[in-house]
């Protein structure tokens, strides 16, 4: 038997971070959070918050090669640059004080790949599964109809990218060790960035957990005529957290050690480009930091230590149309933040770049002063909202959580139904509609849809408790309807969705039909089927 539920709010005690609307990220804190220790048996973790800070360089991404051109005509590829990625175990010290460590990598070291590609010009990547037959982490039990497949499975996804469907990266286009799959992606889309990671049913928690994830930089010359810093001067970072094992391997909290799943993962060791808690050196001028949350469930609130304020130049799908001066940014998992900081009024100093009291990186500052030739626009793009007139139609999709009363686990769910359940959202292409997304839980969930870009309408508060009285609309709303705000004011792929909230979102149906998906991108969530297809037709 199902019983619906709303979680208690402090359900672990701790503070509840805030996000956007100063609505809880989580029903758990921010700081920290040890693994829970329900099993003498459980294997002990390293307190990742006593080793040193600031002692290791940040790794750069890895600039991926071209080896040559190819066509596919199956794909729709005509002489396009190819590129051969070879998804294999490596090994890395994410940390001067740690063993090296046991990784899965599209590249050879535990620094991302990073992908460059201009708009409008294709690109072949042919992701090849070379991993071992066993994963380096400890998995689930397998879901059913999966029993039988390889746990070293794949199905990259390039996410933000506009493609069809077949290289999506679909969860249940998985191949195994041995296998490979082109992909191709037309990049019909302006400056952005993008980064890929795998989607492969069942397994792509512990996948990206083991380090498959990456960038993907798409230009074009509306970016190159605004005089951003360039070169050495732009920094690509991702950040995410991590757990270790006393012997320096990672450590994830499956339910083999939990008795249930893992409703959200949080580490103690923050991780820029792969390695703990690094360091910068910067000239005192302006500089493009290019960030993307990795992390399975965490919420990183952005700022520095000196109190300094940033330009947000960008979100997930581009450039927005001006600068958004911010002191503190709160990116949820997969969001990406295009930002120029200005270090020049810092000189000789070392900043940190924190979320709330958690280190991510420190900067430091050179003392003498330098000729920045860089330029802040005061206007980039020209981004014309979209009319919600021109929507042919408007779905109610509800966001759920429900225990079950014979003390299985509890599960998340969109609409009330599982993965597996039939297609219920078919839409047409070219079509623009509205999805109001309805957050019936405690969590702030990322709601991501593949293939297609949107606009934030607003959010409204509505009585949770009546709905789940009565599981029929119409909705009553508790508060007047709250406009997006500034630098949520482009285009997105993923979009931060309070609790006890509707988030409106405007989405044109514009690229391919086929299948995609939509999901909450906490990982835990969408591991536990807070996952759905969706069709486009033609």
């Amino acid at each position: 038997m199902r019983r619906w539920t709303r979680r208690k709010f402090l359900r672990q005690g701790g503070l509840a971070c805030t996000g956007l609307l100063g609505a809880p990220l989580f029903a758990k804190t921010d700081r920290p959070q040890p693994p829970r220790d329900t099993r003498a048996a459980r294997p002990r973790t390293l307190d990742a918050l006593k080793l040193a800070s600031f002692v290791d360089p940040l790794p750069f991404p890895v600039l991926q090669k071209p080896q040559g051109r190819r066509s596919s005509a199956a794909l729709g590829a005509a002489d396009a640059p190819y590129y051969a990625v070879h998804v294999r175990a490596i090994e890395g010290k994410l940390h001067r004080d740690l063993p090296p460590s046991r990784l899965w990598g599209y590249g050879a070291t535990p620094a991302p790949v990073l992908f460059e590609a201009r708009s409008g010009e294709g690109v072949l990547i042919d992701w090849i599964n070379e991993l071992p037959p066993e994963h380096i982490l400890k998995l689930t039990p397998p879901r059913p109809g999966l029993e039988h497949a390889p746990p070293t499975r794949l199905s990259t996804h390039m996410h933000g990218a506009r493609v069809p469907s077949v290289s999506d990266g679909y969860p249940d286009n998985w191949y195994g060790p041995g296998k490979h799959r082109l992909c191709y992606y037309p990049n019909p889309q302006e400056a952005m960035a993008l980064w890929c990671h795998d989607h492969a049913i069942g397994v792509s928690l512990f996948n990206i957990f083991a380090g498959l994830m990456g960038w993907y930089l798409i230009r074009d010359d509306v970016e190159q005529g605004l005089n951003l810093p360039s070169g050495k001067y732009e920094l690509p970072m991702l950040i995410y957290d991590r757990s270790f094992t006393p012997e320096g391997q990672l450590y994830y909290p499956n339910p083999p050690d939990e008795g249930s799943w893992s409703q959200e993962f949080f580490g103690d060791a923050m991780v820029v480009n792969g390695k703990v808690r690094p360091y910068h050196d910067v000239e005192p001028r302006k500089y493009r930091l290019r960030i993307a949350n990795t992390a399975n469930s965490r919420f990183f609130s952005l700022s520095f230590s000196n109190g300094q304020s940033f330009h947000v130049i960008g979100s997930d799908q581009g450039l927005l149309g001006a600068p958004v001066e911010m002191k503190r940014l709160v990116l949820a998992p997969s969001e990406r933040a295009d930002i120029i900081v200005d270090f020049s009024g810092a000189r000789g100093e070392n900043l940190v770049l924190a979320s709330d009291e958690l280190e991510l990186m420190q900067f430091r500052v050179g003392k003498y002063p330098v000729t920045d030739s860089s330029s802040l626009p005061k206007s980039m793009r020209t981004i014309q909202r979209i009319p919600e007139s021109l929507a042919m139609r408007t779905r109610v999709m509800t966001l759920n959580e429900f225990d079950y009363d014979d003390g299985m686990a509890m599960v998340m769910l969109l609409n009330r139904k599982r993965w597996s359940d039939p297609v219920t959202e078919q839409v047409k292409l070219n079509s623009v509609e509205i999805w109001s997304l309805a957050n019936l839980t405690q969590d702030t969930h990322p709601i991501h849809l593949h293939m297609v870009r949107f606009q934030v309408l607003d959010r409204r508060n509505f009585s949770v408790d009546d709905y789940l009285a009565n599981n029929t609309l119409p909705l009553r709303y508790t508060g007047a309807a709250l406009p997006p705000v500034a630098h949520e004011m482009g285009w997105k792929d993923v979009v931060q969705c309070p609790p006890g909230t509707v988030t409106r979102i405007i989405v044109p149906f514009k690229g391919y039909a086929g299948r995609y998906v939509w999901h909450c991108h906490i990982l835990e969530h969408q591991a536990n089927d807070m996952m759905r297809p969706y069709d486009v037709l033609s």
